[in-house]
């Protein structure tokens, strides 16, 4: 059983979500974003996001494409990503790690090579957030050779028929964006939200997570009474922002209270089905 299956069977059992940072890997520096990375878990992550940097970006706003530029300006690449992963998992080898990112910097490392090194690395799954799910054999094939999950987005926009098509093939788990457009700008509406979770899970047995538009542990803590997890990015990416150019270990400490306190949130929350 992998990673993912594993930590999503074990939270079914407990009745409850999972809470899922999103960090992005080398902001602002490897070795700060090493220190962060290594405290999540005992924060409470039961999933871990790790943001590749790259230029231009297309699902992400303002917040996440300033943390990339922040870390590539700092010497940031793949290569050291998956160095980031494999360090990591020398203490850790149980907390599924997800790359998350576009496909440019995957394309330009050689798509095959990548799969071997990242699962070589410790990587569980990847969401490419510009490869569709009529085009992702690229990454499937050589991911499935190597036990890699591809993670598929579902939108407020995905109607009945292109569910359908996001669901064959689909592995690991789902991630619905619970806005459109770009990531740290919006908040979800939970109704609409339940409504699409209830139509996905109808059809499918996968785990579906919630992302986009959740920023402060009481919203975390909502998204989580009906959803299998509660993905917080840009507001964890704004206290490494703000904590520039103070000491790495008050950045980190900020980081790691304020992630603490979301996973707080999600797991207390009582467990509601969408299904009725």
């Amino acid at each position: 059983m992998s990673r993912i299956a594993a930590t999503f069977a074990a939270l079914k059992k407990e009745g409850r979500a999972a809470f899922v940072p999103f960090v992005t890997g080398g902001d602002p520096d490897f070795e700060t974003s090493f220190a962060i990375l290594s405290k999540l878990p005992a924060a409470g992550a039961d999933i871990i996001e790790l943001g590749i940097p790259f230029s231009d970006p297309m699902a992400d706003g303002p917040t996440n494409q300033a943390s990339y530029l922040r870390a590539l300006a700092a010497g940031m690449t793949l290569i050291k990503l998956l160095d980031l992963v494999r360090r990591f998992r020398k203490a850790d080898t149980r907390t599924p790690v997800v790359l998350m990112g576009a496909y440019n910097p995957i394309h330009a490392y050689g798509t095959a090579r990548f799969m071997k090194d990242a699962a070589e690395a410790g990587v569980d799954g990847l969401l490419v957030v510009d490869v569709p799910a009529e085009e992702d054999e690229v990454l499937r094939l050589p991911a499935a050779a190597h036990e890699i999950d591809i993670i598929r987005f579902l939108a407020p926009t995905t109607d009945a028929e292109r569910l359908k098509v996001v669901l064959d093939g689909a592995s690991g788990y789902l991630y619905y964006a619970s806005v459109a457009g770009i990531t740290g700008v919006k908040s979800y509406d939970e109704a609409a939200v339940r409504k699409a979770l209830a139509t996905i899970k109808a059809q499918t047995r996968l785990p579906c997570v919630v992302g986009f538009g959740i920023k402060t542990p009481e919203q975390a803590g909502d998204i989580a009474r009906f959803a299998d997890g509660a993905v917080v990015g840009s507001s964890i990416v704004a206290k490494v922002e703000a904590g520039a150019g103070t000491k790495a270990a008050d950045l980190v400490g900020d980081v790691i209270e304020f992630c603490a306190a979301l996973a707080k949130s999600v797991h207390a929350a009582k467990r509601e089905s969408v299904l009725g």
